[in-house]
């Protein structure tokens, strides 16, 4: 038999629901203020003691008001917010099961790419979705497969609030933690970030791919490209970002692919720079610079990347020699010589010439139209020389890639001519 103190508990348990049950959208709003306010940072003990062992009672009601209302967005994040004072309670885990038991993770994961509902609210959604991952293994399995990480990658990308994309990067930096049966697919959902229009969403994913790929330890076949196109953007923030996982690319497999790209941006292809035409000894001191500020801006993107690409290399070559020695074979002498010569880009010159020498910081500034149209037209050949004087290490383990038998064509005839010599 219950005491007189238990029934009246009770009691006010039963009004509080009714109330709630016959409530409309304004009198729900402001129960919600009243029970945020009352019962923030609550152990699970707690709410039970102040709703007499039914806040389960009240959680459902909860749940089933968002499942209903989520996609008009009314008074959604007070919801959200309520709901999220039972799920971050201490001893939660019921109320957790009991949520995601009536579909909770995925009413948050749809409400990411309603365009109706609030920024505000989204962010909401995004703050239970890490309740719900840094709950266990288990939890970020059933977020990804609901196909959780497509949808919060694709909010990363259109969301506009900088807060936002920053609660959304430590949720998925919290999936591609501890969890490996689904790891690869938030690794690629990651890489699919890169081309981007949000330069904060190309830094946070840049970011956390650092994190992932020490995780998993192998690369994804387009990640090289993608990670030189990123170096296209004019946000320094998303070059540095670029780099520095670069940097950590270098001791994968992809090694040979980056380096080559790397080189390859410092000389973009003929359509970007159809409109140098070098004249050795020209009076006129302006032959090197494109016709018109219209065409220099549509080269922009490219130059850009030239720019980066210097810089990367410089970054590369001073850590690590043997890095150095890679790209010597891949003439990166002449490509950095040949960006020296781009006066229409005053920071590819200084990128360049800084790699060339590090005390050369203001070698660009030095030179002439002579001297610009011979770096641009140069035909200087390192590697050849390197491999005709036998000074290439043999104990690499990479001698010679295709390319660079490419980029060495007159080496066999050489060798032809000094054995019938000998």
């Amino acid at each position: 038999m219950t005491s007189i103190k238990e029934q009246a508990a009770i009691s006010r348990l039963l009004s509080f629901l009714q109330d709630w049950d016959n409530a409309g959208k304004v009198a729900r709003s402001h129960i919600l203020d009243n029970f945020i306010e009352n019962n923030q940072g609550k152990t699970a003990s707690e709410l039970e003691q102040e709703f007499s062992l039914g806040a389960s009672l009240f959680l459902v009601r909860l749940t089933t008001w968002l499942r209903l209302t989520y996609m008009t967005g009314s008074s959604l994040e007070k919801v959200l917010k309520s709901i999220g004072i039972f799920l971050t309670s201490v001893n939660s885990n019921r109320y957790l099961i009991e949520f995601l038991e009536v579909g909770g993770a995925l009413t948050l994961l749809e409400t990411l790419g309603m365009e109706t509902i609030k920024e505000e609210d989204k962010k909401e959604s995004i703050k239970l979705l890490q309740v719900i991952a840094n709950s266990g293994r288990k939890y970020k399995e059933l977020i990804c497969e609901s196909y959780g990480v497509r949808s919060i990658a694709e909010f990363l990308a259109k969301s506009k609030s900088e807060e936002t994309q920053e609660e959304v990067q430590v949720l998925l930096d919290s999936l591609v933690h501890g969890n490996p049966k689904y790891q690869n697919q938030v690794y690629k959902g990651l890489i699919t970030l890169l081309p981007s229009v949000s330069p904060k969403a190309q830094q946070l994913a840049l970011q956390t791919l650092r994190s992932a790929q020490s995780i998993i330890g192998v690369t994804h076949p387009s990640i090289v490209d993608c990670v030189l196109n990123v170096l296209r953007s004019m946000h320094l923030e998303v070059q540095y970002e670029a780099i520095e996982l670069i940097k950590d690319l270098v001791n994968y497999d992809v090694c040979e692919a980056l380096l080559i790209g790397l080189v390859d941006l410092l000389t973009p292809p003929i359509p970007e720079t159809s409109e140098l035409q070098p004249k050795t000894l020209s009076s006129d001191p302006t032959a090197l610079q494109l016709t018109s500020p219209h065409q220099r801006a549509a080269h922009l993107p490219a130059f850009l990347q030239q720019a980066a690409a210097a810089k990367a290399i410089g970054v590369l070559a001073r850590g690590n020699t043997s890095l150095a020695e890679e790209m010597l074979r891949l003439r990166v002498v002449h490509s950095l010589m040949a960006a020296m010569g781009n006066v229409d880009h005053s920071n590819s010159q200084r990128q360049a010439s800084l790699t060339l020498e590090s005390n050369a910081e203001d070698l660009h500034m030095k030179i002439d139209s002579v001297q610009v149209d011979i770096l641009a037209t140069n035909k200087v050949n390192v590697a050849r020389e390197l491999y005709l004087r036998g000074q290439v290490y043999s104990n690499r383990s990479c001698y010679f890639c295709p390319r660079d038998r490419e980029r060495l064509p007159d080496s066999t005839h050489f060798l032809e001519d000094v054995d019938g010599k000998e």
